[in-house]
């Protein structure tokens, strides 16, 4: 099982979309997806059509779990109405982890620890994180073998990017492990001299980890947000359904290529 995670400290960059977008192509090609949601804000849950203020059963039950040494992932595990899609909901308690949690040892891997649970059931695992850096994005980034962060094509986003690589490149000290990161600009409008800018600006400072492509401003993600359907389940064909279908493809690419690179230096 591959896992993934979608993070940026800047919020409407388009995080949730990515993850749940990227989810529906893999969906719609017959794979098993697992998306879990870390945002104690909780859009990927309410994408679904549950409460984040109401939830039984939830990411903030894995710690609980995890603190009494009864952890099962599979009892936090929702379906979706879309075979091969399921979730792990958040609920808005996850907020108070830091307070509760945040000395204690061991906390840092929850997230880890469940995945591996489930490892059999599903090929790819994608996480939805919080824009904070805590205990719940901590636990995220030692779980996720790539992190996608989306970057909204506009000068203020910049700043939030130059914020998140900071705290990748500090968790990454702390915790001596890589963390492979893919920036992807978001809300692209052609139309726009700041969206044209912006882009040039990222691919210049950023271009061995930038995505090559672009995820354009699309009406139809809101409207199929609205359905509690992936607009890469409803309409595969529309512009930003093929963006994220192209997406996936260059991640699926940089991961074999990974994949081979780490093979060769074993045989080595």
């Amino acid at each position: 099982m591959k896992i993934w995670a979608t993070a940026n400290q800047k919020g409407g960059v388009g995080k949730t979309t990515s993850a749940v977008n990227l989810a529906g192509v893999m969906q719609k090609r017959g794979h098993r997806v697992l998306l879990i949601d870390l945002d104690p804000h909780g859009s990927l849950t309410s994408y679904f059509g549950l409460d984040p203020d109401a939830i039984q059963d939830s990411a903030y039950d894995l710690f609980q779990q995890s603190l009494k040494k009864t952890l099962n992932t599979r009892t936090t595990i929702h379906k979706t109405r879309f075979k091969g899609l399921d979730f792990i909901p958040a609920s808005s308690a996850l907020a108070t982890l830091d307070r509760q949690l945040g000395t204690k040892d061991g906390m840092g891997l929850v997230v880890k620890k469940s995945l591996s649970q489930v490892t059999e059931f599903y090929d790819l695992a994608i996480i939805d994180c919080p824009p904070m850096l805590g205990l719940l994005m901590v636990n995220a980034l030692a779980a996720c073998e790539r992190l996608l962060i989306p970057v909204q094509t506009e000068f203020l986003a910049l700043k939030g990017l130059e914020r998140m690589v900071h705290t990748l490149s500090m968790i990454q000290k702390a915790r001596k492990k890589e963390v492979c990161f893919s920036i992807v600009p978001t809300f692209y409008d052609q139309r726009l001299n700041a969206s044209i800018e912006t882009l040039g600006t990222l691919k210049k400072q950023y271009k061995e980890t930038i995505w090559d492509g672009v995820i354009p401003v699309d009406t139809q993600f809101r409207e199929a947000s609205q359905k509690g359907i992936p607009l890469t389940i409803e309409r595969i064909s529309s512009r930003g359904g093929r963006a994220y279908s192209h997406l996936l493809d260059y991640l699926l690419e940089l991961d074999e290529e990974s994949s081979m690179s780490v093979a060769g230096d074993i045989n080595v």
